[in-house]
């Protein structure tokens, strides 16, 4: 993993935003063509300074405006917001109640801290390999679901710096959508539901839907190694209680003796599947394949803020961003890589400007060398005409 030394993220930001952020690529994208006039002009950005000074309603009139502004306030956050009716550096010269957020993507936000009542390496800020599936898991899914169910072509998934992931869906009229609209998406999408109080946040019906189908598919291609091996679910009469409590009661004492004459999760979790589908004691013959797979939505599916996805105005942390815990990068997530990616192989500032610092003296040699060769190539050419 990269050091990273926060006391030097001040210098660091320097050299970034003035020589290695990729202000052609981001104006490109923000400013969609400049088929709609005032489109990047009209759109928020915010910044969050040192000692955590925090900067609305910035807006730009052109790259050049925003890259001058970048290098001059140095902020260690950058979050984008929408494309208001006027621009957001004016917004307190507009009458009152005219000042209207219109357009923004469709975002997402997963967070990794989401999970904590589920996963058992890390909690809080931390992530590891073990539990970063997780998040694997959630992109698959929901950028099947985006794509396949909704149509939407144009994706971008970024990884947060730290320990989620983000979805910027920028189809143009995805832009355009309501809250009540983005609410209904984000609904859908969702299936973990309660808060720290609820022990049981899925339910399923006995009509599956397409989509929870789907989803149980992708699940079904990790859960072993994620859930059963790195989590060991089932390790202990602890762990198991808790899955014990997402099934019906009257199966907990059939399911006991199994679970205390095996020797590990994976022969638990077989155990559970047969009772489960085949037991006489559930009510209402409400045996079947979706009691497990209940447990398996509530420990892998997705977690969405629903609160990002569905407000216009809400503000989301910017693409090629660094995180100022970290030193990460937010960097784009490649789809066809997504099993492949590796948060902690995600460039820091620190190692990028070591890297521009080594181009810099390379250079620099190069320079010389070339110089000290010219002079050496004039100086027998004299030679020779002496």
């Amino acid at each position: 993993m990269e050091s990273f030394d926060p006391a030097e993220l001040p210098e660091l930001l320097k050299l970034y935003y003035r020589r290695l952020f990729p202000y052609a690529q981001y104006y490109r994208w923000l400013n969609y063509g400049g088929v709609v006039k005032n489109y990047f002009q009209n759109r928020e950005f915010s910044f969050t300074l040192k000692d955590d000074i925090y900067i609305r309603y910035q807006s730009f009139n052109s790259q050049s405006d925003l890259e001058k502004e970048m290098q001059k306030m140095n902020p260690y956050k950058i979050d984008i917001g929408a494309v208001y009716s006027h621009r957001p550096s004016q917004h307190n010269a507009v009458k009152l109640g005219a000042f209207q957020a219109q357009e923004k993507e469709l975002v997402f936000d997963i967070d990794m801290t989401d999970y904590d009542d589920v996963r058992r390496c890390c909690s809080s800020a931390d992530i590891c390999s073990k539990c970063w599936t997780l998040m694997t898991m959630a992109i698959h899914i929901i950028d099947r679901a985006l794509k396949e169910d909704f149509g939407f072509k144009h994706r971008l998934w970024v990884y947060s710096g730290r320990r989620g992931v983000h979805c910027w869906v920028c189809d143009e009229s995805v832009r355009k959508l309501s809250s009540g609209v983005r609410s209904g998406i984000v609904e859908y999408l969702s299936l973990v539901k309660g808060g720290q109080d609820v022990k049981k946040k899925v339910h399923l019906s006995e009509k599956i839907h397409p989509f929870v189908r789907r989803s149980i598919n992708i699940i079904k291609k990790y859960f072993e190694e994620y859930a059963l091996v790195d989590q060991d679910i089932l390790e202990n009469k602890e762990s198991w209680d808790k899955i014990l409590a997402l099934l019906p009661g009257t199966i907990h004492e059939e399911l006991q003796p199994y679970f205390q004459k095996s020797h590990n999760s994976l022969q638990r979790w077989e155990h559970l599947k047969r009772i489960t589908s085949t037991s006489q004691n559930i009510k209402n013959d409400k045996c079947g394949p979706w009691l497990e797979w209940e447990i398996m939505l509530q420990y892998c599916f997705p977690r969405l803020d629903i609160n990002v996805s569905k407000g216009i105005n809400h503000l989301l942390k910017s693409p090629f961003s660094v995180h100022p815990k970290t030193g990460r990068i937010s960097v784009p997530i490649d789809l066809q890589k997504v099993d492949q990616f590796d948060p902690f192989t995600v460039p820091t500032i620190s190692s990028i400007c070591c890297e521009l610092d080594v181009i810099s003296t390379n250079e620099n040699k190069k320079e010389e060398n070339e110089a000290e060769a010219d002079i050496k190539h004039r100086t027998r050419d004299l030679q020779k005409d002496f």
